[in-house]
């Protein structure tokens, strides 16, 4: 059985990272969405309410029946092999994704062998980013056609509270 991991902050989940997760399951048997902590990111979003919202955006697709959302406790690395995963699938959007993409792809391969296979954005998701969606939100806009119900509600949530 192939295991591959789809890792990101998830901060909010999108409908660009759904197409990709969407797109590694029918490439792998097991595809597990892991959710990370980005140190030098600054999270709208608490790690349990990423994952939450990511178990919810599954769970409203049927195609992602088999998906299971988990969050990641350290390395990716060293949550690959607890799971047993033989790939981590991102999505690329662009070449800045590619240059920011491979460095972390080549040492995980060299700290655990685990490979990374890239996934070429869908064209309609090639814009969408979680920074770009909060941005937005913070401004009032519209975020409902770029994540899925849960992670709009989410995000204004948060953003209210901290207002």
């Amino acid at each position: 059985m192939s295991i591959a991991v789809c890792p990101g902050s998830f901060d909010p989940i999108t409908l660009g990272h759904l197409d990709v997760v969407r797109r590694a399951a029918r490439l792998f048997d097991v595809v597990v969405v892991g959710v990370a902590v980005n140190a030098s990111k600054n999270a709208l979003l608490s790690p349990v309410e990423r994952v939450e919202v990511a178990r919810a955006a599954v769970a409203d697709d049927p195609e992602l029946s088999g998906v299971r959302v988990e969050e990641v406790p350290g390395l990716l690395v060293d949550f690959c092999r607890d799971v047993g995963a033989v790939a981590v699938v991102k999505g690329l959007r662009g070449g800045a994704d590619f240059d920011g993409e491979q460095p972390m792809a080549l040492m995980n391969r060299h700290l655990s062998g685990v490979e990374t296979v890239f996934l070429s954005a869908e064209q309609r998701f090639a814009h969408v980013a979680s920074s770009l969606v909060k941005d937005i939100a913070r401004h009032g806009g519209p975020i409902d056609d770029l994540v899925p119900q849960a992670a709009a509600e989410a995000v204004r949530a948060a953003i209210a509270h901290r207002a």
